[in-house]
């Protein structure tokens, strides 16, 4: 699947973003079992944005100092 360079870099701060307004509202919503489920979905998501994040930025470190290597050699 592709999409647009902007959209997928902005991706990890939607998932982070969704993720706290999920869990602010699980503390204001009463109906149901809304509260858990926006519990969880916020967890969720909070965890995957922060997932991808690290992912991505340990591959950009990881990438740039093998670039700088073959440079040297």
């Amino acid at each position: 699947m592709w999409v647009s360079k902007p959209i997928y870099e902005s991706l990890p701060y939607f998932y982070l973003f969704a993720g706290a307004i999920s869990l602010a509202a699980s503390m204001y919503l009463n109906h149901w079992y809304w509260p858990t489920i926006c519990f969880v979905v916020g967890l969720l998501c909070l965890v995957a944005g922060l997932v991808i994040w690290l992912k991505r930025r340990d591959y950009r470190n990881q990438d740039r100092r093998t670039s700088q290597s073959q440079d040297v050699q």
